[in-house]
């Protein structure tokens, strides 16, 4: 499997942004990962969009998994005298932990400071920032010294890794992405997969991708950050290097600290300052499933609670098993 190195370019000597309209502080919500090497990046993630513009705070927590949590953060801002606090989930598309888990945990701390007000951020979403990150991660692969054997787009097939959701809204824009990440770029097409929860798993995507007979397979791990599932998928393109012997197979890093990442989080932050943040719900399983009981407020997604669990098993291994699961809600 070729090896890439890639530069973020030093995202640290970017240029500074204007101060915002409202020095309010901004909590930027991880998932979290027991990863350390991931926990690291999103932290550095943090500290790089802080440098960028010093006029209010800017605090890391995570949902789950890793410390500090939200709760923690929160007390932070209220320890600094502050009652209005942006939140603003890192998370790529709007899945349940985006719609359902985050902001019920936002909804907790109102139970230890009832006089908060949070103004809730969208996730990142397909905006032509990130597509203009891969797209210039890809031409970085058309340079002899990453590909010395000079294999046409034409004769290489792209294969899509998402994290895979339980929410079908989300994993259709996963599909969505790759396919624009494709159009108008010679690849001879683009397959989409998952490392887990919904199908196809990455290891059909290979079969898949092999299916055109390319000369050459590019593995696309659609991660902000590296972690446990990022390692794995770099694991299974190894062994499947092994399995097709007469495919030259490159995988692609996670995005990692990018300065078109920090411009999305700038992006972001204004609409929340701005009040100009809506969310596409229109697809949304929890609205589909509650359209009857309340009223689905397009700024601030307040679904019913639930309990975090990881179970050791996989629910959603077998197909006609997520097919019988995936549109019920909790």
């Amino acid at each position: 499997m070729s090896s890439v190195k890639l530069d973020n370019h030093n995202s640290l000597n970017s240029p500074h942004f204007p101060p915002l309209p409202l020095s309010r502080p901004l909590l930027m919500i991880g998932h979290g990962t027991k990863d350390p090497d991931g926990k690291q990046t999103f932290l550095d993630f943090v500290a790089a969009y802080q440098i960028l513009d010093t006029s209010r705070p800017v605090i890391p927590c995570f949902l789950e998994l890793t410390e500090p949590y939200i709760q923690k953060g929160v007390d932070y801002c209220v320890a600094q005298g502050y009652t209005d606090i942006s939140a603003l989930p890192i998370l790529l598309f709007a899945a349940r932990h985006n719609k359902f888990d985050v902001t019920n945990e936002l909804d907790r701390t109102r139970q230890r400071y009832p006089e908060l007000k949070f103004h809730y951020g969208r996730h990142f979403g397909i905006t032509p920032n990130l597509l203009k990150l891969w797209q210039e991660r890809l031409e970085v692969l058309d340079k002899p010294e990453n590909n010395p054997k000079q294999i046409k787009r034409s004769e290489t097939v792209l294969l899509f890794v998402g994290r895979g959701s339980s929410d079908p809204d989300a994993n259709g824009d996963v599909c969505k992405f790759a396919r624009l990440l494709w159009e108008g770029s010679h690849y001879k097409t683009v397959e989409t997969c998952f490392i887990g929860i919904t199908h196809p798993r990455l290891e059909e995507g290979f079969k898949r991708a092999s299916f055109y007979q390319p000369k050459r397979i590019i593995v696309v791990p659609y991660f902000l950050f590296t972690g446990a599932l990022v390692k794995k998928i770099f694991r299974i393109t190894e062994e499947q290097k092994s399995l097709y012997p007469d495919i030259d197979m490159t995988c692609l890093p996670e995005m990692g600290i990018h300065p078109q990442l920090l411009q999305v989080v700038r992006q972001r932050e204004l609409e929340i300052q701005q009040g100009q943040v809506q969310m596409n719900c229109e697809m949304c399983k929890f609205r589909l499933a509650t359209m009857n009981d309340h009223t689905h407020n397009h700024d601030h997604h307040d679904h019913h609670s639930h309990h975090h669990h990881h179970q050791a098993c996989d629910p959603y291994s077998k197909l006609e098993d997520y097919h019988q699961r995936i549109w019920k809600t909790p």
